[in-house]
C-alpha cells in the first residue's frame, strides 16, 4: 500500500504526548524489573563453568542432567542443546568449578561417548571486565553515532537518535528481564545489530525531514514544523514498514527454527527491530519536533530581547 499518496490525512504528530507517556512508561517498568529481578547473565558475564557434551546421538534435557548426576553428583543450572539432531549440549554451572571436579566430568564423558567435553571457566573478575566493556562498547557506538549525526545534520538529530536508540536497548534489556533469557555476548552483538538497524532507519527519516525543511521558505509555527515531519514521516512509512518486515520474516524464522543456542540472540534482534521502528517513527522524530520548534522560538525572542534592553 502507497501510504504517500493514500494516506495524507494521517496525522501521525498529534498523539507525540500518548508515544512519549508511553516510553516514559516503559523504561519506568524496565528500571524497576531490572532493579529488582534483574538479568539472567551468563557465564559471559557471570562466574561461572560451561561443559559442551558431543554425541553421536540424539540429547535430551533430562538425559544429560543424569549423566551428570552420574559423573558425581554434579547438577547443572542450564542445559541447552543444540545440533541438527540435538547432538550436543552444553551444561552451565553457576560459579568456578575446582579442577578436580573437571577431571571427573571429562573422564566420565570419555568413558561414556569416547570424547572429551569442552570446558570453559569464567572467573568473577573475568565476568566483571566482560561487563564493563560490554556497557563501554555501547556507550561508544552511542558516542559515535551522535557525533556522525550532529556533523551529517544538526545537533538536535543527534540529540533525538541517541535518546532513541538508548530506549531500543532498554526495551531489549527489559523484555530479557521480564522472560529471564540468558544475556550472553552474542545478546551484545544482537544489541549492536539493532542499533544499526534503528539509526539506519532513523537517518533516512531525518534525512527526509531535511529535504522537506529546505523547501520551505520560512516556518511560520508549531503547525508548520508538525506538518513537515508528519509528511515526510508518511513518505518514509511504507520503506520502514517494508524493510522492517523483510528483516523480521528471517529474525523470526531463526528464532523459531534455529537452535536453542542462538534463540536468545534471534528474540533480541525480533525484539529489537520492533523497538527500533517504533522509536524511527513515533520517538525520534516526535522528540526532534519538540526540540526544533523550542529552539526556533528562542531564536526568534532573540531580537525582541535585545531591542527591549
Amino acid at each position: 500500500m502507497d501510504f504517500n499518496m493514500a494516506n495524507k490525512n494521517i496525522d501521525l504528530i498529534k498523539h507525540r504526548k500518548k508515544y512519549f507517556g508511553l516510553s516514559i512508561i516503559i523504561v519506568l517498568i524496565g528500571a524497576i524489573l531490572l532493579s529488582t529481578v534483574g538479568l539472567n547473565l551468563g557465564i559471559d558475564f557471570e562466574s561461572g563453568t560451561r561443559v559442551d557434551v558431543a554425541s553421536s546421538e540424539t540429547l535430551t534435557e533430562e538425559e544429560v542432567a543424569d549423566h551428570f548426576i552420574q559423573a558425581g553428583g554434579y547438577e547443572p543450572d542450564d542445559i541447552t542443546l543444540a545440533g541438527d539432531n540435538n547432538e550436543q549440549a552444553s551444561a552451565r554451572f553457576i560459579g568456578a568449578m575446582p579442577q578436580e571436579d573437571v577431571t571427573a566430568i571429562q573422564s566420565y564423558f570419555i568413558d561414556e561417548f569416547g570424547e572429551e567435553p569442552s570446558v570453559s571457566t569464567v572467573s568473577p573478575q573475568i565476568g566483571r571486565e566482560l561487563a564493563q566493556n560490554a556497557i563501554i562498547a555501547t556507550l561508544i557506538a552511542a558516542f559515535g553515532i551522535v557525533i556522525y549525526v550532529a556533523f551529517r545534520f544538526e545537533f538536535l538529530y543527534g540529540v533525538a537518535a541517541v535518546v532513541a536508540l538508548l530506549y531500543d536497548a532498554f526495551f531489549v534489556l527489559t523484555m530479557f528481564s521480564i522472560f529471564q533469557l540468558e544475556v550472553n555476548i552474542p545478546f551484545i552483538a544482537a544489541i549492536l545489530t539493532v542499533v544499526g538497524y534503528s539509526i539506519n532507519d532513523t537517518i533516512v527519516t531525518f534525512d527526509r525531514i531535511r529535504e522537506n525543511m529546505k523547501k520551505q521558505d520560512e516556518i511560520k509555527g508549531f503547525d508548520h514544523l508538525a506538518k513537515v515531519v508528519n509528511d515526510s514521516l508518511l513518505q518514509t512509512l511504507t520503506r520502514s514498514i517494508n524493510t522492517v518486515l523483510t528483516v523480521l520474516f528471517a529474525a523470526v524464522a531463526i528464532w523459531l527454527l534455529g537452535s536453542s543456542a542462538i534463540m536468545s540472540f534471534a528474540f533480541a534482534i525480533v525484539i529489537g527491530l520492533i523497538a527500533g521502528t517504533y522509536s524511527s517513527l513515533f520517538l525520534a522524530a516526535q522528540l526532534w519536533l519538540v526540540m526544533k520548534h523550542r529552539s526556533l522560538e528562542r531564536q526568534k525572542n532573540k531580537p525582541v530581547e535585545a531591542e527591549e534592553y
